[in-house]
C-alpha cells in the first residue's frame, strides 16, 4: 500500500513538473525569438518560416541603428526621470498614507479606508483627469505622468497591512523615548516592512517604465516622449526609417523589421534586470496583504 502511494505520489510530481515546464517554454519563447531576431540578419529574418531557435546570420546592425536614434536616448533619459522620481514620490506618499491608516486611534479610519477603497472601483474617469491636469498647468510636463498617480490604492492597502503587523509595543516604546511619528514610520515601522517596501519599487517601477497611455494625452513635445511611447510609434507607425536612412529604400523595409525587435529589447530587458534584486522579498512581500485584512 505504501509502495502504491510513493508511486502515485511520484507520478503526481512529474505531472507537475512536465505543466510547469511547458508554462516556462509558453511565457520564455516569445522573449527568445524577440532578441534571436535582433541579433539576425534582416533579409534572412523576413524569408524565415516557423519556429525560431537561434539568430539566423548574426548582426548587431539593428543594435546600432537603434542606439544611433536621439529619441531612443531622449526616451531612455525621460523614462528614467519618471521612474525614479515617480518611485521615490509613491513611495514616500503611500508610506505616509498606509502609516496613518494603519494607526488604530484615528479618528473615522475606517470612514478613509472606506473611501479610498470605493475609488479601486469607481472614480471620475479620463476626461475630468485630462481637465484637471490642463487647469492646473500640468499638461506637456513630465510631472503629469507622475503627481496625479502618486497613489495606487491597491499597494496602498497592502502597505498599510503590512504596517498593521508591526507589534504596537514598538510603537509604545519609541514613543516613551520621545519619539515622534515621523520617527516612528521611517525609523521603525519602515525598516521592519523592506519586504513589502521592495515589492512596491517593483510594482511602481514596473507600472512606471510600461506606462505610455498617460504620457500620450498629456505630452505633446517629442522631446519629452518616454521610451515606451516612442517604442508604441516605431512598432505601430512602423517609423523606422530614420533609423534605417543609411540603408537604400529597397532595404529599409527588411532592416526596419530587425531594428523593431531591438527596440523591444532595449526597452525590455533593464526592467527586467530589476527582478532578481528584490525576489528574495516578492513572495514574503505579497502575501502579507493575503495575511491580514
Amino acid at each position: 500500500m505504501k509502495r502504491d502511494n510513493d508511486l502515485s505520489e511520484r507520478i503526481f510530481d512529474w505531472c507537475i513538473h512536465i505543466v510547469l515546464l511547458l508554462l516556462v517554454v509558453v511565457a520564455l519563447y516569445p522573449l527568445l525569438h524577440v532578441a534571436f531576431s535582433s541579433f539576425s540578419d534582416a533579409n534572412q529574418i523576413i524569408a524565415h518560416r516557423g519556429v525560431l531557435w537561434k539568430p539566423l546570420g548574426f548582426s548587431v546592425e539593428a543594435y546600432k541603428s537603434v542606439f544611433d536614434n536621439p529619441d531612443i536616448l531622449k526616451g531612455y533619459g525621460n523614462t528614467l526621470f519618471i521612474v525614479i522620481v515617480g518611485v521615490i514620490i509613491n513611495l514616500f506618499v503611500t508610506s505616509l498614507g498606509a502609516y496613518v491608516l494603519s494607526r488604530k486611534n484615528v479618528m473615522w479610519n475606517k470612514v478613509f479606508i472606506f473611501v479610498i477603497v470605493l475609488t479601486m472601483f469607481f472614480n471620475g474617469g479620463m476626461i475630468p483627469l485630462y481637465l484637471i491636469v490642463k487647469n492646473v498647468g500640468l499638461m506637456n510636463s513630465l510631472w503629469a505622468t507622475i503627481i496625479p498617480f502618486a497613489v495606487n490604492t491597491f499597494n496602498l492597502i497592502i502597505m498599510r497591512t503590512a504596517f498593521m503587523s508591526v507589534p504596537d509595543s514598538l510603537e509604545e516604546s519609541a514613543k516613551i523615548d520621545g519619539a515622534n511619528h515621523f520617527t516612528i514610520l521611517f525609523k521603525i515601522i519602515i525598516p521592519l516592512s523592506m519586504p513589502v517596501i521592495a515589492v512596491m519599487i517593483l510594482y511602481y517601477a514596473v507600472e512606471k517604465w510600461n506606462g505610455w497611455f498617460w504620457a500620450s494625452l498629456f505630452l505633446k513635445d517629442r522631446e519629452l516622449y518616454p521610451l515606451q511611447l516612442i517604442l508604441r510609434e516605431i512598432l505601430l507607425a512602423n517609423s523606422t526609417d530614420s533609423m534605417a536612412s543609411g540603408a537604400a529604400a529597397a532595404d529599409r523595409f527588411q532592416i526596419g523589421e530587425t531594428i523593431k525587435y531591438a527596440t523591444i529589447m532595449v526597452a525590455t530587458v533593464p526592467i527586467l534586470c530589476v527582478y532578481p534584486f528584490v525576489q528574495k522579498y516578492f513572495v514574503k512581500g505579497v502575501m502579507v496583504g493575503a495575511l491580514k485584512g
